[in-house]
């Protein structure tokens, strides 16, 4: 049970929604304090089980028939019975793991820091419950998926009163939106073929595997241009998309027949996101203390 568990919150992932914030944090506010600790590890760990784990209790059926799942891409249990202990014991773990360090972070901050949270959950569970289910709404997918990652900064910049419209912060958080919604679009891809079968909907369903994979290449490079405006040095982070979109050109030309083979470019994606977040802790430390 808690290597189902812990398999479901995808440990591979968990610095993906953890560093967002924590940058954000550190970057205005210059400190550590309890709502930096209590808010990192709330984004490391019980986030990423209620993300992932209320997605694979409601796409069970689906995973069932999805050949990619079983990894560190998504654990599915085949034995049905034990896979209804195994999926009340996710929910349970993710209440129990996610409400105190949230009510707690509820009471920090502004209003609008709180709502903002709030709204940082609300489309986490969205993407996944049953009559919602923004994952089976074209494009709506995208941009969720995308807040999944950008909402933890969002949040941070929010908690610490910075100014979101300034032009050392505003690139930057819709730089990573449009890194999300490319990289949920590319993800998409590999699994056009046994989402039409199963009925469900996506953004890869709607434009097939080829032009879902240049849509995933512009979203890249609209990421990459979004942090051209950056001030020194924050703008040699617009380098940084641009591996992203190296690693998807090499399935330009995939089909919908042959849209497994994007599971090669998904698992380089999966490994590529630990040396370019090196890169960009490497350019926050540089930023600042003024190095450059």
């Amino acid at each position: 049970m808690i290597g189902s568990i812990v398999r479901a919150s995808r440990p591979v992932s968990w610095i993906n929604t953890a560093f967002p914030f924590a940058a954000a944090y550190v970057m205005v506010e210059r400190t550590v304090d309890p709502r930096l600790l209590v808010g990192t590890a709330f984004f490391l760990i019980p986030y990423n089980l209620l993300m992932y784990g209320v997605n694979d209790v409601f796409d069970y059926e689906s995973d069932l028939h999805n050949p990619r799942k079983g990894g560190i891409e998504g654990d599915v249990v085949r034995d049905r019975a034990a896979a209804r202990r195994v999926h009340r014991g996710i929910l349970w773990a993710s209440a129990i793991t996610v409400v105190p360090p949230l009510a707690w972070l509820l009471t920090q901050g502004s209003m609008a820091s709180a709502v903002s949270l709030v709204a940082v959950i609300a489309g986490v569970l969205a993407y996944s419950v049953p009559v919602l289910r923004f994952k089976e709404r074209p494009f709506l997918d995208s941009l969720t998926s995308a807040l999944h990652f950008a909402g933890p900064l969002l949040y941070a910049l929010v908690l610490t009163g910075a100014q979101l419209t300034a032009r050392q912060v505003w690139p930057i958080w819709a730089a990573l939106i449009a890194w999300g919604m490319a990289s949920h679009a590319f993800g998409a891809v590999q699994d056009v073929r046994a989402d039409r079968e199963g009925g469900i909907a996506s953004v890869g369903t709607v434009m097939g595997a080829r032009v879902t994979t240049w849509f995933a290449l512009a979203m890249y490079a609209v990421a990459s241009t979004m942090l051209l405006v950056l001030p020194w040095p924050g703008v040699l982070a617009a380098v940084l998309p641009l591996a992203y979109v190296v690693s998807v050109a090499r399935f330009a030309r995939i089909t919908d027949q042959t849209c497994e083979d994007a599971n090669r470019g998904w698992r380089t994606f999966l490994w590529l996101n630990e040396p370019v977040g090196f890169l960009v802790t490497m350019l926050l430390i540089v930023s600042a203390k003024g190095w450059l």
